[in-house]
């Protein structure tokens, strides 16, 4: 029963000059086969009764204004106005043809239209839905106790139980079909900006690298999976990289961190992860290595970053990085084994950097 409080406790937004797009088309779809509807039985009534009948022409008018009102009223109006021709016509169609015609199935669709408006609150909804059980209630109470007021032969009734037949059940498929799909394209929509503002939330907006977060969320998993994994970490910082952006200005500390990142991600050749940890700082994580595996890695990445050749606002420059690696040794968590590469990274620093210490 969960579902049907969460439900009552939804807040309805204001109703807008605007209905959303697949209301718009459920209720134009719907208009507009009650239009083909009642002027189809305004002939019905000629051949059948030998004579015409023009209440279907008056429900066919307010019809008319429901669907002029799409797109220049609120949805209330328009929503309003087909509820006021389909309830004038199933209660004038039961009490003069009976219960057995089957005009008030239009009802269902009726309950369906009303419980899609998002801008009417739960308590309205459950209103209406009380308001027209009684109304059925009340027609077929009323049609069991007196005969209906137009006698039609057997040929005629079964004709337009057909017709009112195939009227409901095409007005409410393709209100399934409007509304499943609008539901299923809200939901895989809400799904490609979830992946969307998770991917931005766990990558760095200047290098485009992933960030801290997403690097340890990455190896959480990765250990996840394979608990028993050999596998070393690596920090590595960018020496003197404070002078950097005090000779050449943060424009072009910025521009050698993004050129850095480049570097590290062609570099890579799926032997590691790396992300920027912070400042000028970038961790890598680098699976299935030893210690000697992995050092041999970033020794030659130290190789490619004294190579890389950097120029921004007609300054040639180079830059040179200082890396600290650690193996893991299956007892201590990854926060300390982060930590000791950590202090390794701190004594090539002081050891003289552009240097990878193991």
């Amino acid at each position: 029963m969960g579902f049907i409080i969460d439900f009552l406790r939804q807040k309805a937004p204001r109703p807008g000059k605007e209905m959303p797009g697949y209301y718009q088309k459920a209720l134009v779809t719907c208009e507009g086969l009650m239009a083909v509807y009642f002027v189809l039985y305004f002939f019905l009534f000629r051949w059948q009764l030998g004579h015409y009948l023009w209440v279907p022409l008056v429900a066919l008018a307010i019809n008319g204004l429901s669907r002029l009102s799409v797109g220049r009223a609120n949805v209330r109006v328009a929503t309003g106005l087909y509820a006021l021709a389909t309830a004038l016509w199933v209660g004038w169609y039961a009490l003069n043809f009976g219960w057995g015609c089957g005009g008030q199935h239009f009802l269902i669709p009726l309950l369906v239209m009303c419980f899609f408006n998002i801008y009417e609150p739960p308590w309205w909804k459950i209103v209406l839905l009380v308001l027209l059980v009684t109304c059925r209630m009340l027609l077929f109470s009323w049609c069991q106790h007196h005969d209906p007021i137009i006698e039609v032969s057997a040929s005629a009734a079964i004709l337009f139980q057909n017709v009112n037949s195939m009227t409901l059940f095409g007005m409410m498929a393709c209100q399934f079909i409007l509304f499943s799909s609008s539901i299923q394209d809200t939901e895989r929509q809400l799904r490609l900006d979830n992946q969307e503002l998770h991917k931005e939330a766990g990558t760095d907006p200047l290098t485009q690298l992933p960030n801290r977060r997403a690097m340890l969320d990455g190896m959480e998993e990765a250990l996840g999976a394979n608990p028993q994994m050999h596998f070393c970490v690596a920090i590595a910082d960018i020496d003197f990289f404070k002078r950097v952006n005090d000779t050449y200005g943060h424009n072009c500390g910025d521009y050698t961190l993004k050129t850095l990142s480049d570097l590290f991600r062609d570099f890579a050749e799926g032997r590691y992860q790396v992300c920027r940890w912070g400042g000028e700082e970038f961790c890598f994580f680098l699976p299935e290595m030893n210690l000697d595996q992995a050092g041999q890695v970033m020794f030659d990445l130290c190789g490619e970053v004294r190579k890389l050749p950097l120029s921004f606002g007609g300054n040639d420059f180079s830059i040179t990085i200082t890396i600290g690696v650690e193996e893991t040794d299956f007892l201590s968590p990854m926060a300390a084994i982060l930590e000791r590469a950590d202090q390794k990274l701190y004594r090539g620093k002081i050891g003289g950097r552009n240097q990878v210490v193991l």
